[in-house]
């Protein structure tokens, strides 16, 4: 079994449109959208969800106040500025501010706040065209989004192992953050699709560099190549420079978003020029992990 993680470093790169390709052309695969602050490939995987689950990861504080004697040292020592007082000098909690320190709670006299789970948001156990899909939406303001990715790939992986899937295929978040590592946790290779930007190029190479960190290879391909050809060519020299695979370039097409808009994954209202060039990338991305799956194979043998 291998892992393959599609992230881009900075959001609008395009790296959920060619999940959704890359999809389609790999046949049995699992799924998963680790992107749940802004999970969006739902909306051009056909699926239906089997299983929805709560999810929760943080404490929020509420006041009791039946017991609440107005006193006001946990508005004075609450540094989010959580708790309000109304023109009847009533206390009470803005969930949303509330960052579930518990520091009011250790400092009422009257033990009048409570300290209880949240729901912070919901996951999903969904059946789509492709295969088994694992998805979520972290609710908003709501921490810990690093821990749901983590839950969504265990429940991958486990489907991955009692159905024989050969192949899980994650849409990573953008960023260099805790999502992105729950993300990389276990993969046999990222792919980052990035653009000829200069903000694309600085998160790119972030993100290269957070790989090389926890030992993961890296590929890049290159979306919209053709809007600034020479911050293309300079990615492809990076790429070369620092021994990074290179899978190829996608030009810019209307499409992408026409395929967004209609819920479709992109390879299959592409011209066919376009599909072919998706599908090359493809091979080339899937010959490489299968390189690295049976260097690990015979390393472990050894």
């Amino acid at each position: 079994m291998v892992e393959l993680v599609v992230a881009s470093g900075k959001g609008g790169t395009g790296k959920t449109s060619l999940v959704g390709s890359f999809a389609a052309l790999a046949g049995k695969t699992v799924l998963v959208d680790c992107d749940v602050d802004a999970a969006n490939l739902n909306l051009i995987i056909d699926h239906d969800i089997i299983e929805k689950h709560d999810f929760s990861s943080s404490k929020k504080a509420s006041i009791v106040k039946s017991r609440c004697s107005s006193c006001g040292i946990c508005s004075e020592k609450c540094r989010f500025e959580a708790i309000e007082i109304d023109g009847e000098g009533v206390y009470s909690i803005d969930r949303l501010s509330c960052e579930g320190c518990g520091l009011c709670k250790e400092l009422c006299p009257e033990d009048a706040i409570e300290f209880e789970p949240v729901i912070s948001g919901e996951h999903y156990d969904s059946d789509s065209a492709f295969g088994p899909f694992f998805h979520a939406k972290l609710g908003i303001a709501e921490a810990n989004s690093g821990k749901l990715v983590s839950v969504l790939k265990k429940k991958a992986h486990e489907k991955a192992v009692e159905s024989n899937f050969d192949l899980i295929l994650v849409d990573g978040p953008p960023g260099i953050g805790c999502p992105v590592i729950a993300s990389l946790t276990g993969a046999t290779y990222l792919l980052i699709v990035t653009e000829p930007s200069l903000s694309a190029m600085h998160d790119m190479k972030r993100l290269v560099e957070l790989a090389s960190h926890f030992k993961i290879r890296v590929g890049l391909c290159i979306n919209k190549f053709d809007i600034n050809t020479e911050l293309s060519q300079r990615i492809e020299e990076y790429a070369a420079d620092n021994r990074i695979g290179f899978h190829g370039k996608i030009p810019f097409d209307k499409v992408f978003t026409e395929a967004q808009i209609q819920g479709k994954p992109y390879i299959t209202e592409a011209s066919e020029n376009n599909r072919m060039n998706i599908e090359t990338i493809w091979r080339s991305v899937h010959a490489r992990l299968m390189t690295i799956s049976d260097a690990q194979t015979s390393k472990k043998a050894i």
